[in-house]
């Protein structure tokens, strides 16, 4: 309901806001065309995006970047996953561009921990993310390596190793999984997809009770402050594979204290070296979130690095 004492005079215009519960992503886009919604909320994929403006030419629809990357946790206190050289080469398998061009139809970015160039203000230019380990854009070297390490660990196409991939049920989620599970095939290993109910997702990360996952990392900011201490750091809440490197932390403490932005930079980088090297949670790849809305629907923003941010709908009115 409206709030009459809201801080900003003459806001929301709005009476209220009432969002409607829609388990099913195929009803929920349905209800929408039928004119029942008046906006999908944020994080439709890009072909649900072109779906509905086919569907429905009036609609006004967005693709926006965000600030949510697809990424690969790997449980370190599970053998044979506690063996470093295992999950390097499980990092060196991933062709990031097949992700994007499979999941996004080619709209989607690589990047590293922090969001990538130009929307990210402290994510790296490709000639510096591509000399990180694991992020060369020559695939078929790195699942050369990844290879050589996987038969020095006794493993080959003759003995290949089984394991399952835990993922949330939700299309953003699942649909990256079954992708990794084909590109695991080309290093020997054969995965199993292990869908997750959302309520039990979480939870189950927390517990650690998973051997290698298909995570997705949302952060409410562009802001190394934020994403390496909510995700990075000893202890951290978001930290679900429970990393943990106290040279790192010292490092993240540096760079937030440092005033001058391109020092900081040149700071948050290499941190970002650090966490590429120890392997700590490898970023596949950025996704952009597809939003539509009633041609009625007048004075929403969306934003260009959050999903969380600009759903105040202090600013938004209907035209009818």
């Amino acid at each position: 309901m409206r709030n009459p004492d809201y801080w900003k005079p003459g806001r929301p215009y709005l009476d209220g806001a009432e969002y409607t519960i829609i388990r099913n992503v195929s009803t929920a886009i349905l209800t929408f065309l039928s004119g029942k919604l008046d906006i999908t909320f944020g994080g439709l994929t890009v072909p649900l995006t072109r779906d509905i403006i086919n569907q429905s030419p009036q609609a006004v629809c967005e693709l926006n970047p965000t600030n949510v990357s697809r990424n690969l946790i790997i449980n370190p206190d599970a053998a044979p996953f506690d063996n470093p050289d295992l999950r390097r080469a499980m990092a060196l398998s991933l062709d990031r561009q097949a992700f994007i061009d499979i999941i996004t139809q080619g709209k989607g970015n690589v990047g590293g921990v922090m969001l990538p160039p130009p929307e990210g203000v402290w994510g790296m230019p490709a000639e510096v993310l591509h000399a990180l380990p694991g992020y060369g854009p020559d695939v078929a070297q790195n699942r050369k390596d990844a290879q050589e390490i996987m038969r020095g660990l006794g493993y080959g196409p003759d003995k290949r190793l089984s394991l399952k991939v835990s993922t949330r049920d939700i299309p953003p989620f699942r649909d990256a999984a079954v992708v990794l599970l084909d590109q695991l095939k080309e290093i020997y290993v054969d995965a199993e997809l292990e869908p997750i109910d959302t309520t039990q997702w979480f939870p189950k990360v927390n517990r650690k009770d998973y051997t290698v996952a298909l995570n997705l990392t949302g952060n409410g900011i562009d802001e190394p402050e934020q994403n390496f201490y909510e995700n990075y750091v000893c202890g951290a809440e978001g930290n679900y594979n429970k990393y943990c490197n106290p040279e790192l932390d010292k490092m993240v403490d540096r760079q937030s204290m440092e005033a001058n932005q391109e020092k900081r930079k040149a700071m948050v980088w290499e941190i970002e070296r650090k966490l590429a090297e120890d392997g700590a949670r490898p970023i596949i790849f950025y996704a952009p979130a597809g939003n539509c809305r009633q041609p009625y629907v007048k004075g929403l923003t969306i934003m260009s690095n959050s999903i969380y941010n600009g759903w105040r709908m202090e600013d938004v009115w209907l035209d009818k």
